[in-house]
């Protein structure tokens, strides 16, 4: 009895190999002793060196940006590892220039699951450039432009691809149905599905405003930054529609939210809500001032907009906009939780600006940093994680123990 009970207890051993185990706990075994050795749900990365205004994290954890090689004067796109701050990939493609100045202009977007990145640069052809990060290559061309894009934006699941740009009579913008996960195939290609040109624009349908914040409905908030003044007798005549800027698909991809920028120091931008994928106009809203980023929450009934460092909040099917009880410029929404990740970059008696996030259900604000220059804000496709990184090369992870 005694050796048939050891070779029992033997066969069961093989049946639970320990390696296994350790392959299948090692990201919660990893992420535990991390959380021992810090006090904070906030960690500070070196992504890369350099210095890019505009920059585009992955939900990866991957960051592109314009960064300087070893050439003096010459800047290249890039892919770094956030975590780790290594070069993944220098992105290359046939007849760029050897040498670009700096603040060479580029729009960039990844894909939803983070394996293809679409971008335009200024060393490039007027195309737009697609690459599989998965397979580290360059896949191909579309999207020829006069007018350099101001910004590019894929949909929920990948099945919508857009991209906007301002400042030129051919401003406007394009809408392709594209494939952006699949492995050898170009996620966007041919012609677009649907387009809107500048000429086609309308602000003639008296666009609901948002209101500007007054000093009785301020909350005692010291991150709130007030909205830009507005000259004597409201806007100028010399205003004038100048493109399309931000974008951001609601999350059910039944809208698209694009920013009308309008000319001028003074100018009001506005918030169109377009209709997926005819582009139809559907309602339209004033800012005060110019608008600098949009998001929509995870449930698709609210959109944030950020404009002359205040946060509203827009139901795209009812009512006047809403003023937000704090200031933000940035502001990325959490993919299943009433969550923003937000940055401020003025706070009241202080020259620095901070990262905070904010509960969109109660709008309580909580978790906050001092931060600086940020230019990019993104969660992790499963919401565990959120990134902010500086124009600096500078990163702050966001990783709370409850998601």
């Amino acid at each position: 009895m005694k050796k048939t009970r050891e070779k029992s207890f033997a066969k069961e051993i093989v049946r639970a190999p320990s390696q296994g185990l350790a392959v299948r706990s090692a990201a919660i075994v990893t992420r535990g002793l991390r959380d021992l050795a810090r006090d904070s749900n906030w960690r500070v990365k070196r992504a890369f060196a350099g210095d890019s205004a505009r920059l585009a994290i992955s939900p990866a954890g991957q960051v592109c940006a314009v960064s300087h090689f070893a050439v003096q004067g010459t800047e290249r796109l890039a892919v770094y590892d956030i975590e780790s701050g290594a070069l993944s990939l220098a992105l290359s493609v046939a007849g760029e220039k050897a040498a670009c100045p700096e603040e060479t202009p580029a729009a960039l977007a990844w894909s939803p699951a983070g394996r293809h990145l679409v971008a335009a640069w200024g060393g490039w052809r007027r195309e737009l450039h697609a690459f599989d990060l998965h397979e580290r290559r360059f896949q191909g061309v579309c999207g020829g432009f006069s007018e350099f894009p101001t910004w590019l934006a894929w949909s929920e699941t990948g099945k919508y691809f857009a991209a906007a740009s301002a400042g030129g009579p051919q401003a406007g913008l394009r809408l392709w149905t594209s494939a952006p996960d699949v492995a050898g195939q170009m996620p966007v290609a041919g012609n677009p599905a649907s387009e809107l040109n500048a000429a086609a624009w309308d602000r003639s349908s008296k666009p609901a405003p948002l209101p500007e914040k007054t000093a009785a409905e301020a909350p005692d908030d010291p991150a709130d930054a007030p909205a830009a003044p507005l000259p004597p007798g409201g806007e100028t005549d010399e205003e004038s529609f100048r493109g399309f800027g931000r974008l951001a698909f609601r999350p059910d991809e039944q809208q698209l939210a694009a920013v009308a920028e309008i000319e001028g120091d003074w100018a009001d931008d506005s918030v169109v809500l377009l209709e997926m994928p005819s582009l139809r106009k559907q309602n339209v809203f004033n800012a005060a001032g110019h608008i600098t980023d949009v998001a929509w929450t995870c449930d698709s009934r609210q959109l944030i907009v950020c404009s002359a460092g205040q946060a509203f909040r827009v139901a795209p099917d009812r009512g006047e906009p809403e003023p937000l009880p704090f200031g933000a410029e940035l502001c990325a929404c959490h993919p299943h939780l009433p969550l923003g990740l937000c940055f401020s970059s003025w706070l009241k008696n202080s020259a620095k600006g901070r990262l905070f996030l904010v509960d969109l259900g109660r709008m309580e604000v909580f978790d906050e940093r001092p931060a600086e220059g940020v230019a990019g804000l993104r969660w992790s496709a499963d919401g565990s994680t959120a990134y902010a990184v500086t124009r600096e090369g500078l990163a702050y992870i966001y990783e709370p123990p409850l998601l």
